[in-house]
């Protein structure tokens, strides 16, 4: 007797690969976390978080492409890094200001274009400028964004848009 072959479709392989992604970065999370290495039980309730976390995200119907974003990898972590980098320059910025004898403040609320076209490009974009101290998105229009700096110096229009540029880039968009 001949078995059939049975192969899965397109869109089973790309839920299984967000399935995966999900649970590794699930598991990464829970151990970085947690710490527990060496605790068999508590691995195993880890494995066991991961895997009702998996199975009620399925449910929800949150393992699209925009829940699990798979097509970031590995640009995200470059973006990441150059991010960290300047969220450590924003606090300089900021910590200058607030330990000066007379802090020279001067609000700004201004707009930017908002270049990401993806809900996860603008959600990325607006968050990387909350992060940053000393900016707030304060509002994510259809092509602007409107954001709040502490000082003139924070309200760098050429700087915010290049971060937007960064997001695009990430994301595969030019």
């Amino acid at each position: 007797m001949r078995r059939k072959k049975v192969w899965i479709g397109s869109e089973q392989a790309f839920f299984l690969m967000r399935l995966v992604v999900l649970c590794v970065a699930l598991a990464a999370l829970w151990l970085l976390l947690s710490g527990y290495f060496d605790h068999p039980l508590l691995l195993i309730f880890g494995a066991a978080s991961v895997a009702l976390s998996a199975y009620l995200a399925d449910r929800a119907g949150v393992l699209d492409q925009e829940g699990v974003p798979g097509d970031l990898f590995p640009g995200i972590f470059a973006y990441w890094w150059w991010l960290f980098n300047e969220i450590g320059k924003s606090n300089i910025a900021v910590a200058r200001q607030v330990l000066a004898l007379e802090p020279k403040l001067s609000p700004k609320i201004f707009r930017v274009p908002l270049t990401p076209r993806s809900d996860v490009g603008k959600a990325t974009f607006a968050n990387s400028i909350t992060l940053t101290p000393g900016t707030v998105s304060v509002l994510v229009e259809e092509e602007t964004i409107i954001i709040h700096a502490l000082t003139e110096d924070l309200a760098d229009e050429t700087a915010i848009a290049d971060m937007g540029a960064r997001v695009c880039a990430t994301e595969g968009q030019h």
